[in-house]
């Protein structure tokens, strides 16, 4: 697939991604929770093995497969918490095999800094795998799977990011964070904003486990965050001098590019739903 869309430009290639992947996200949310378990898994493992991947890059030597297996159980262990299949103290799991990674530190002999690779680890752990267990939460905000939520929180998520990109394209001239990201503009920002609270208005006539007002403040929140969510990882690109996180999603860049605005946004979100 990724060498039939080399034949296309950016946009082009964007938007035949962008079609299949919602189609396969929609389908999978919408059809029942052990189908949104298994995607939402898959792109929390392989999201994080590029994450790696990319701090590799950097000359640093991250536990790889430690790090994921952790990642995978922390989304594991909070999906079968949230679904009523686990007791909420399965969670103390999580700290003992988080632990293990200084022990297999010790015996990495070829590693001249093993306490930066130590935090890039767990980095990839806190920065890539809560996120995604958080959405397990946001799933299960009203004490049952909800696809709607789900499907509301993404689709606003795409709403604000796709407004942008088309906006800044069109209208783009102020910058919005010059030293981070000198493409992203504040015409762009806010035509992310009005795409995503159109959408919010929208998902409200149509999904009825949240009310309007909530639909509202959820997109208010991943316009803000989400926005910072994109930054933070620009940040980390920066860091590396990349400008993609891998080719795994023509048109889109890697899966941290894609999901950058949920890694940070999902936090906000997660709270908002369980307190309100």
């Amino acid at each position: 697939m990724l060498s039939a869309l080399d034949k296309y430009n950016n946009i082009t290639q964007r938007v035949i991604t962008g079609v299949i992947g919602i189609l396969i996200v929609v389908l999978a949310v919408y059809y029942g929770e052990w189908t949104y378990f298994v995607l939402f898994l898959m792109i929390c493992l392989l999201t994080q093995l590029e994450f790696y991947k990319l701090t590799g890059l950097d000359g640093l030597l991250p536990l790889k497969s430690a790090g994921t297996f952790a990642g995978g159980l922390i989304f594991i262990i909070s999906f079968l918490v949230e679904r009523g299949s686990l007791q909420a103290k399965y969670y103390l799991i999580i700290f003992p095999v988080t632990a293990i990674i200084f022990f297999i530190k010790l015996y990495k002999k070829s590693d001249t800094k093993p306490f930066t690779s130590i935090a890039y680890t767990l980095c990839g752990i806190f920065y890539v795998a809560v996120p995604f267990a958080m959405l397990n939460i946001i799933a299960f905000s009203k004490g049952i799977y909800s696809f709607q939520v789900i499907l509301g929180t993404l689709s606003l998520l795409w709403a604000s990011d796709t407004g942008a990109y088309f906006a800044g394209v069109r209208f783009g001239k102020t910058q919005l964070f010059a030293r981070v990201s000198p493409k992203k503009s504040w015409e762009g920002s806010i035509g992310g904003a009005v795409t995503a609270l159109f959408t919010a208005l929208l998902l409200s006539y149509f999904y009825k486990d949240l009310y309007t007002w909530q639909w509202l403040v959820v997109g208010g929140i991943i316009i803000i965050t989400g926005t910072y969510g994109d930054l933070v990882e620009s940040l980390f690109k920066r860091g590396i001098a990349i400008k993609d996180s891998g080719r795994g999603l023509p048109g889109h860049g890697g899966f941290l590019d894609r999901f950058d605005s949920l890694l940070i946004s999902s936090h906000f979100i997660m709270v908002f739903l369980k307190i309100f």
